[in-house]
Protein backbone atom coordinates (compact mmCIF):
# COMPACT_ATOMS: atom_id res chain seq x y z
CA UNK A 1 0.00 0.00 0.00
CA UNK A 2 1.85 3.41 -0.74
CA UNK A 3 2.28 5.66 1.60
CA UNK A 4 0.54 8.87 2.02
CA UNK A 5 1.94 11.90 1.02
CA UNK A 6 3.24 13.85 3.83
CA UNK A 7 1.59 17.35 4.21
CA UNK A 8 3.63 20.11 3.39
CA UNK A 9 3.82 22.28 6.52
CA UNK A 10 2.80 25.86 6.07
CA UNK A 11 2.99 29.38 7.95
CA UNK A 12 0.51 29.13 10.39
CA UNK A 13 2.32 25.67 11.12
CA UNK A 14 5.87 27.63 12.15
CA UNK A 15 3.80 30.22 14.04
CA UNK A 16 2.26 27.73 16.39
CA UNK A 17 5.52 26.06 16.82
CA UNK A 18 7.45 29.30 17.39
CA UNK A 19 4.61 30.46 19.91
CA UNK A 20 4.50 34.07 17.64
CA UNK A 21 1.70 35.08 14.82
CA UNK A 22 1.57 33.84 11.43
CA UNK A 23 2.17 37.50 10.13
CA UNK A 24 5.92 37.46 12.32
CA UNK A 25 6.83 34.10 10.34
CA UNK A 26 6.18 36.08 6.81
CA UNK A 27 8.07 39.01 8.42
CA UNK A 28 10.79 36.63 9.33
CA UNK A 29 11.21 35.44 5.82
CA UNK A 30 10.68 38.70 3.93
CA UNK A 31 11.22 41.65 6.18
CA UNK A 32 14.16 40.41 8.71
CA UNK A 33 14.82 44.02 9.94
CA UNK A 34 11.08 44.02 11.33
CA UNK A 35 11.15 41.21 13.71
CA UNK A 36 13.93 41.17 17.17
CA UNK A 37 16.42 38.68 16.24
CA UNK A 38 15.93 36.51 18.91
CA UNK A 39 12.28 36.63 17.52
CA UNK A 40 13.44 35.46 13.98
CA UNK A 41 16.12 32.82 15.26
CA UNK A 42 13.39 30.90 17.26
CA UNK A 43 10.99 30.94 13.90
CA UNK A 44 13.95 29.39 11.47
CA UNK A 45 14.52 27.45 14.15
CA UNK A 46 11.06 26.08 13.95
CA UNK A 47 10.61 26.16 10.44
CA UNK A 48 13.58 23.94 10.34
CA UNK A 49 12.60 21.71 12.52
CA UNK A 50 9.63 21.35 10.83
CA UNK A 51 11.16 21.29 6.72
CA UNK A 52 9.07 24.23 5.99
CA UNK A 53 10.36 26.59 3.57
CA UNK A 54 8.74 29.84 1.69
CA UNK A 55 6.90 29.12 -1.37
CA UNK A 56 9.14 31.07 -4.19
CA UNK A 57 6.15 31.83 -6.44
CA UNK A 58 3.81 33.02 -3.65
CA UNK A 59 7.36 34.98 -2.89
CA UNK A 60 7.16 36.75 -5.69
CA UNK A 61 4.17 37.59 -6.01
CA UNK A 62 3.93 39.51 -3.22
CA UNK A 63 7.39 40.88 -3.63
CA UNK A 64 6.38 41.70 -7.68
CA UNK A 65 9.86 40.29 -8.51
CA UNK A 66 11.05 36.52 -9.35
CA UNK A 67 14.73 37.26 -8.84
CA UNK A 68 15.27 35.11 -12.43
CA UNK A 69 16.57 36.75 -15.57
CA UNK A 70 14.78 35.55 -18.73
CA UNK A 71 17.61 34.94 -21.67
CA UNK A 72 15.40 34.03 -24.99
CA UNK A 73 17.12 31.92 -27.42
CA UNK A 74 16.57 31.41 -31.13
CA UNK A 75 18.86 28.91 -31.16
CA UNK A 76 18.89 25.06 -30.23
CA UNK A 77 19.71 25.61 -26.38
CA UNK A 78 22.55 23.04 -27.04
CA UNK A 79 24.20 26.08 -28.89
CA UNK A 80 24.57 28.02 -25.80
CA UNK A 81 26.58 24.88 -24.45
CA UNK A 82 28.14 23.83 -27.73
CA UNK A 83 28.93 27.30 -29.69
CA UNK A 84 32.28 28.32 -27.63
CA UNK A 85 31.34 31.82 -28.24
CA UNK A 86 27.36 31.46 -27.43
CA UNK A 87 29.37 29.99 -24.08
CA UNK A 88 31.05 33.24 -23.59
CA UNK A 89 27.86 35.34 -23.78
CA UNK A 90 25.67 32.97 -21.36
CA UNK A 91 28.84 33.11 -18.76
CA UNK A 92 28.80 36.59 -18.97
CA UNK A 93 25.20 36.90 -18.24
CA UNK A 94 25.70 34.55 -15.39
CA UNK A 95 28.90 37.01 -14.15
CA UNK A 96 26.39 39.37 -13.67
CA UNK A 97 23.91 37.32 -12.76
CA UNK A 98 26.07 35.74 -9.81
CA UNK A 99 26.49 38.79 -8.44
CA UNK A 100 23.05 39.87 -7.55
CA UNK A 101 22.02 36.58 -6.41
CA UNK A 102 19.84 35.85 -9.51
CA UNK A 103 18.83 32.72 -11.28
CA UNK A 104 18.51 32.14 -14.93
CA UNK A 105 15.95 30.97 -17.08
CA UNK A 106 16.57 29.54 -20.01
CA UNK A 107 13.64 30.23 -23.08
CA UNK A 108 13.98 28.56 -26.25
CA UNK A 109 11.30 29.89 -29.63
CA UNK A 110 10.68 27.78 -32.18
CA UNK A 111 9.46 30.63 -35.06
CA UNK A 112 5.79 29.23 -34.36
CA UNK A 113 2.32 30.81 -32.63
CA UNK A 114 3.70 29.31 -28.93
CA UNK A 115 6.36 31.49 -28.65
CA UNK A 116 4.94 34.43 -27.25
CA UNK A 117 3.25 32.90 -24.75
CA UNK A 118 6.56 30.96 -23.45
CA UNK A 119 8.08 34.13 -23.13
CA UNK A 120 5.69 36.58 -21.39
CA UNK A 121 4.94 33.53 -18.66
CA UNK A 122 8.29 32.81 -17.65
CA UNK A 123 8.83 34.31 -13.90
CA UNK A 124 11.06 36.44 -14.42
CA UNK A 125 11.98 40.39 -13.97
CA UNK A 126 14.00 41.34 -17.38
CA UNK A 127 15.37 39.45 -20.30
CA UNK A 128 18.36 39.29 -22.89
CA UNK A 129 17.83 38.01 -26.27
CA UNK A 130 20.17 36.42 -28.59
CA UNK A 131 20.31 37.98 -31.89
CA UNK A 132 16.90 37.37 -34.03
CA UNK A 133 14.78 38.43 -36.91
CA UNK A 134 13.44 41.87 -37.43
CA UNK A 135 9.83 40.65 -37.48
CA UNK A 136 10.03 37.73 -34.48
CA UNK A 137 6.98 38.56 -32.79
CA UNK A 138 9.07 38.36 -29.25
CA UNK A 139 10.69 41.39 -29.95
CA UNK A 140 7.14 43.71 -29.48
CA UNK A 141 5.50 41.09 -26.98
CA UNK A 142 8.97 41.86 -24.79
CA UNK A 143 9.05 45.62 -25.30
CA UNK A 144 5.26 45.95 -24.08
CA UNK A 145 5.62 43.53 -21.38
CA UNK A 146 6.91 46.40 -18.53
CA UNK A 147 10.27 44.01 -17.94
CA UNK A 148 13.33 45.69 -18.93
CA UNK A 149 15.03 43.79 -21.45
CA UNK A 150 18.30 44.05 -24.05
CA UNK A 151 18.60 42.57 -27.12
CA UNK A 152 22.69 41.45 -28.07
CA UNK A 153 23.82 42.49 -31.77
CA UNK A 154 19.94 43.81 -32.80
CA UNK A 155 17.61 44.38 -34.43
CA UNK A 156 16.90 47.67 -32.48
CA UNK A 157 13.26 47.56 -31.37
CA UNK A 158 11.58 50.50 -29.22
CA UNK A 159 11.83 49.41 -25.96
CA UNK A 160 14.66 47.18 -26.42
CA UNK A 161 18.59 48.06 -25.33
CA UNK A 162 20.65 47.20 -28.05
CA UNK A 163 23.97 46.07 -27.41
CA UNK A 164 26.72 44.94 -29.87
CA UNK A 165 29.46 46.42 -32.00
CA UNK A 166 29.77 48.18 -35.09
CA UNK A 167 29.12 45.06 -37.32
CA UNK A 168 29.62 46.74 -40.75
CA UNK A 169 32.54 48.74 -39.49
CA UNK A 170 34.23 46.03 -38.26
CA UNK A 171 33.78 43.75 -41.40
CA UNK A 172 34.73 45.88 -43.57
CA UNK A 173 38.20 46.20 -41.55
CA UNK A 174 38.80 42.65 -41.19
CA UNK A 175 38.17 42.41 -44.89
CA UNK A 176 40.77 45.51 -45.84
CA UNK A 177 43.21 43.72 -43.86
CA UNK A 178 44.14 40.89 -46.38
CA UNK A 179 45.48 41.14 -49.91
CA UNK A 180 42.10 41.77 -51.59
CA UNK A 181 43.37 43.61 -54.75
CA UNK A 182 45.41 40.10 -55.08
CA UNK A 183 42.88 37.66 -54.86
CA UNK A 184 39.68 36.23 -55.84
CA UNK A 185 37.25 37.14 -52.64
CA UNK A 186 34.53 34.46 -51.74
CA UNK A 187 32.20 34.75 -48.59
CA UNK A 188 30.62 32.56 -45.64
CA UNK A 189 27.71 33.88 -44.27
CA UNK A 190 25.24 32.95 -41.63
CA UNK A 191 21.94 32.78 -42.71
CA UNK A 192 19.91 35.81 -43.98
CA UNK A 193 16.10 34.43 -44.06
CA UNK A 194 14.09 32.75 -40.96
CA UNK A 195 13.46 29.28 -42.97
CA UNK A 196 17.87 29.62 -42.79
CA UNK A 197 18.22 28.61 -46.36
CA UNK A 198 21.54 27.75 -47.35
CA UNK A 199 23.32 27.49 -50.64
CA UNK A 200 25.94 29.59 -52.92
CA UNK A 201 24.36 32.85 -53.98
CA UNK A 202 26.27 35.81 -56.16
CA UNK A 203 26.23 39.50 -54.79
CA UNK A 204 23.69 40.24 -57.31
CA UNK A 205 21.57 38.00 -55.66
CA UNK A 206 21.19 39.89 -52.76
CA UNK A 207 19.08 43.20 -51.80
CA UNK A 208 20.71 46.43 -52.85
CA UNK A 209 19.92 47.65 -49.19
CA UNK A 210 21.97 45.05 -47.06
CA UNK A 211 20.90 47.15 -43.98
CA UNK A 212 17.05 46.99 -44.68
CA UNK A 213 15.44 44.18 -41.76
CA UNK A 214 12.87 44.14 -44.23
CA UNK A 215 15.45 43.00 -46.98
CA UNK A 216 17.79 40.85 -44.22
CA UNK A 217 15.84 40.03 -41.28
CA UNK A 218 18.94 39.13 -39.51
CA UNK A 219 21.02 42.13 -38.67
CA UNK A 220 24.28 40.90 -37.91
CA UNK A 221 24.21 39.46 -41.45
CA UNK A 222 22.86 42.27 -43.17
CA UNK A 223 25.43 44.46 -42.16
CA UNK A 224 28.55 42.32 -42.27
CA UNK A 225 27.59 41.34 -45.79
CA UNK A 226 27.26 45.52 -46.63
CA UNK A 227 31.07 45.97 -44.59
CA UNK A 228 32.42 43.17 -46.74
CA UNK A 229 30.87 44.92 -49.87
CA UNK A 230 32.70 48.38 -48.93
CA UNK A 231 35.97 46.40 -48.54
CA UNK A 232 35.39 44.45 -51.68
CA UNK A 233 33.79 47.43 -53.82
CA UNK A 234 36.94 49.62 -52.84
CA UNK A 235 39.21 47.01 -53.77
CA UNK A 236 38.22 47.21 -57.33
CA UNK A 237 35.80 43.65 -57.51
CA UNK A 238 32.56 43.65 -58.91
CA UNK A 239 30.28 43.25 -55.78
CA UNK A 240 27.62 41.88 -57.98
CA UNK A 241 30.17 38.37 -58.95
CA UNK A 242 31.42 37.58 -55.74
CA UNK A 243 30.26 33.71 -54.51
CA UNK A 244 28.54 33.82 -51.18
CA UNK A 245 28.11 30.23 -49.63
CA UNK A 246 25.15 31.02 -47.16
CA UNK A 247 25.26 28.22 -44.06
CA UNK A 248 22.46 27.13 -41.85
CA UNK A 249 23.98 27.01 -38.69
CA UNK A 250 27.43 29.31 -37.00
CA UNK A 251 29.27 25.11 -37.02
CA UNK A 252 32.78 24.51 -38.02
CA UNK A 253 31.36 21.92 -40.14
CA UNK A 254 29.22 23.64 -41.99
CA UNK A 255 32.35 26.15 -42.71
CA UNK A 256 34.46 23.33 -44.84
CA UNK A 257 31.66 21.81 -46.55
CA UNK A 258 30.78 25.66 -47.63
CA UNK A 259 34.47 26.92 -48.24
CA UNK A 260 34.68 23.05 -50.28
CA UNK A 261 31.85 24.30 -52.62
CA UNK A 262 32.87 27.52 -53.24
CA UNK A 263 36.47 25.96 -54.43
CA UNK A 264 34.60 24.42 -56.47
CA UNK A 265 33.20 26.68 -58.28
CA UNK A 266 36.33 28.70 -58.97
CA UNK A 267 38.34 28.56 -62.24
CA UNK A 268 42.33 28.18 -61.93
CA UNK A 269 44.36 27.54 -58.89
CA UNK A 270 45.11 31.81 -57.95
CA UNK A 271 44.98 32.60 -54.44
CA UNK A 272 41.63 33.07 -52.68
CA UNK A 273 40.50 35.32 -49.57
CA UNK A 274 37.68 33.53 -47.49
CA UNK A 275 35.41 35.79 -45.27
CA UNK A 276 33.59 33.92 -42.75
CA UNK A 277 31.63 35.98 -40.56
CA UNK A 278 32.96 33.46 -37.31
CA UNK A 279 35.97 32.11 -35.84
CA UNK A 280 34.12 28.69 -36.15
CA UNK A 281 33.35 28.83 -39.77
CA UNK A 282 36.83 30.19 -41.27
CA UNK A 283 38.80 27.28 -38.95
CA UNK A 284 36.80 24.93 -40.95
CA UNK A 285 37.42 26.80 -44.33
CA UNK A 286 41.18 26.20 -43.21
CA UNK A 287 40.81 22.39 -43.11
CA UNK A 288 39.31 22.81 -46.37
CA UNK A 289 41.86 24.55 -47.55
CA UNK A 290 44.41 22.67 -46.28
CA UNK A 291 43.41 19.08 -47.90
CA UNK A 292 42.97 21.30 -51.40
CA UNK A 293 46.51 22.18 -50.67
CA UNK A 294 45.06 25.85 -52.22
CA UNK A 295 46.38 29.24 -51.19
CA UNK A 296 44.12 31.48 -49.23
CA UNK A 297 43.61 34.08 -47.28
CA UNK A 298 40.91 34.10 -44.39
CA UNK A 299 38.98 36.49 -41.69
CA UNK A 300 36.59 35.30 -39.05
CA UNK A 301 35.21 36.83 -36.13
CA UNK A 302 35.25 36.21 -32.28
CA UNK A 303 39.16 37.02 -31.95
CA UNK A 304 39.75 33.39 -30.56
CA UNK A 305 43.30 32.32 -30.23
CA UNK A 306 43.04 29.32 -31.88
CA UNK A 307 41.89 31.21 -35.20
CA UNK A 308 45.08 33.41 -34.67
CA UNK A 309 47.47 30.47 -34.40
CA UNK A 310 45.54 29.22 -37.72
CA UNK A 311 46.48 32.16 -39.63
CA UNK A 312 43.37 33.80 -39.67
CA UNK A 313 42.27 37.82 -39.39
CA UNK A 314 39.69 38.18 -37.05
CA UNK A 315 37.54 40.61 -35.18
CA UNK A 316 37.91 40.80 -31.28
CA UNK A 317 34.97 41.79 -29.62
CA UNK A 318 34.00 40.01 -26.29
CA UNK A 319 31.05 38.10 -26.63
CA UNK A 320 31.60 38.16 -22.62
CA UNK A 321 31.43 41.28 -22.15
CA UNK A 322 28.59 41.53 -24.08
CA UNK A 323 26.71 39.04 -21.90
CA UNK A 324 27.52 41.14 -18.91
CA UNK A 325 26.14 44.14 -20.80
CA UNK A 326 22.89 43.04 -21.96
CA UNK A 327 22.47 41.41 -18.13
CA UNK A 328 22.50 44.62 -16.70
CA UNK A 329 20.80 46.36 -19.09
CA UNK A 330 18.07 43.97 -18.32
CA UNK A 331 18.46 44.33 -14.57
CA UNK A 332 17.73 48.44 -15.22
CA UNK A 333 15.67 50.69 -16.81
CA UNK A 334 17.97 53.16 -17.07
CA UNK A 335 21.41 51.95 -19.58
CA UNK A 336 20.85 53.44 -22.76
CA UNK A 337 22.20 50.68 -26.13
CA UNK A 338 25.67 50.94 -26.91
CA UNK A 339 28.36 49.67 -29.28
CA UNK A 340 30.94 47.66 -27.68
CA UNK A 341 34.53 48.36 -28.82
CA UNK A 342 35.94 46.03 -31.57
CA UNK A 343 39.41 45.29 -32.69
CA UNK A 344 41.15 43.73 -36.28
CA UNK A 345 43.07 41.04 -34.34
CA UNK A 346 46.38 39.81 -36.81
CA UNK A 347 47.52 36.51 -36.88
CA UNK A 348 50.04 35.26 -34.65
CA UNK A 349 53.02 35.31 -36.97
CA UNK A 350 52.71 38.93 -38.31
CA UNK A 351 54.31 41.54 -36.53
CA UNK A 352 51.78 43.27 -33.49
CA UNK A 353 51.63 47.00 -35.61
CA UNK A 354 49.07 45.15 -38.21
CA UNK A 355 46.85 45.16 -35.39
CA UNK A 356 44.26 48.44 -36.15
CA UNK A 357 41.22 49.25 -34.45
Amino acid sequence: MPTPARRRPTVKDVAEQAGVAPMTVSYAFNHPARVAEATRTRILEAAARLGYRPDSTARALRSGRAKQLGVVVGEHLSYLFDNPQAAQFLAGITDVCVSEDLGVVLIPTRGDATDVDRVLTAAVDGYVLWTTVADDPVLAAVASSGRPAAIQGGPAHPGLVCIGPDDRAAAAAVAAATPLAEATPVIISFPLDRRRTSGILRGHDLPVDLMDPQAVPFPVTGARLAGYRDALTEAGHDWGDVRIAVVERNQRVLGEDAAAALLRTLEGSGPVVVLAMSDELALGAHSAMDRTQRQAGLTGWDGTREATTSGIWSIAASLREQGRACARAALSRDIEGHQVPWSVVAPEFLHPDTTAS
